[in-house]
């Protein structure tokens, strides 16, 4: 059995400006950037068979290349924030690549359940219990980049990562590679 999930990669710009977001949260376990990803499909443990059928159908899934822009800065988990996120600004086509790749793995008989697909960077998780100086401090820090804009980045493929999941924080380990097509131009 395998973790596994499909997700976009970042381009060394954009790490470097995310590295310097994190450089300023007041708290939390940094996401290491070789683990900084946005993901599009959890496919949670699977046996390696169900993989290579993933594969199969990831190769033949056709979707376009597209621009995409990380925008604003929040957590999840409400009153009691787990994580803390860059999100990503409004975007069709990472939308409609997203339905694709769910129909492919559930046209393969993967239930992945119905999670409402809230694309982001995770950018640091945070610890079950907040002092409330910590809190003030993470609400000043998303009040000041909730307007953030990070440079634009081109999506030109997806990847099928195995997830090894350590006290340290996990290893990603790219498994395959999906080229998306070129946009006529």
């Amino acid at each position: 059995m395998m973790r596994a999930f499909l997700a976009l990669d970042l381009p060394a710009a954009v790490l470097d400006a995310i590295a310097d977001l994190q450089a300023a949260l007041p708290t939390g376990r940094l996401v290491a950037p070789e683990a900084l990803h946005l993901t599009l499909a959890f496919l949670d443990e699977q046996p390696a068979p169900v993989l290579a059928e993933v594969d199969v159908a990831m190769r033949g899934l056709r979707a376009a290349a597209f621009d995409l822009e990380l925008a604003g800065v929040d957590t999840f988990g409400g009153r009691s924030p787990d994580l803390v996120f860059l999100g990503v600004a409004p975007n069709a086509a990472l939308d409609h690549l997203h339905r694709k790749i769910m129909a492919a793995l559930r046209g393969l008989g993967l239930e992945l359940g119905r999670v409402r697909f809230r694309p982001h960077v995770t950018l640091a998780r945070l610890p079950r219990r907040i002092a409330p100086r910590d809190l003030d401090r993470l609400a000043a820090f998303l009040a000041t980049h909730a307007a953030l804009h990070l440079p634009g980045l081109r999506v030109e493929r997806f990847t099928l990562y195995r997830s090894t999941l350590r006290p340290e924080g996990p290893i990603h380990q790219a498994l395959a590679d999906y080229p998306l097509l070129p946009q006529p131009g």
